[in-house]
């Protein structure tokens, strides 16, 4: 059983960094994508970033390109956001996912309900 378990979230003023990190207990597979959403109170789940392991492209929100930076440890199972420049509409709980299928498109990374295993979530809060 593959068991995202996400760590790193916290409070933070606007302008500073996070680093969330996930690890993906249980997974054998080589190949698929790793991915980071968010979801907001009242808000729908949306997409953050994704990146796929066989060669380890990435693909990011409009909202964060530039500030949030994906990157992964195959070895490890792991992979992490780095998220610079914080602002308070990034506040929200961030989800990581995983699945056996790489994303090549960001319709194909943003879409939620194509992944398969998922983490609890951790809670980032940015302050004004």
């Amino acid at each position: 059983q593959v068991q995202p378990v996400e760590s790193g979230g916290g409070l933070v003023q606007a302008g500073g960094s996070l680093r969330l990190s996930c690890t993906a207990s249980g997974l054998t597979f080589r190949d698929g994508a790793m991915a980071w959403f968010r979801q907001a109170p009242g808000k729908k789940r949306e997409g953050v970033s994704c990146i796929n392991w066989n060669d380890g492209s990435t693909l990011y929100a409009d909202s964060v390109k530039g500030r949030f930076t994906i990157s992964g440890d195959n070895a490890k199972k792991t992979v992490y956001l780095q998220m610079n420049s914080l602002k308070p509409e990034d506040t929200a709980m961030y989800y990581c996912a995983a699945d056996i299928a790489a994303r090549i498109t960001w319709r194909e990374c943003s879409r939620s309900q194509d992944f398969g295993y998922w983490g609890q979530g951790t809670q980032v809060t940015v302050g004004s």
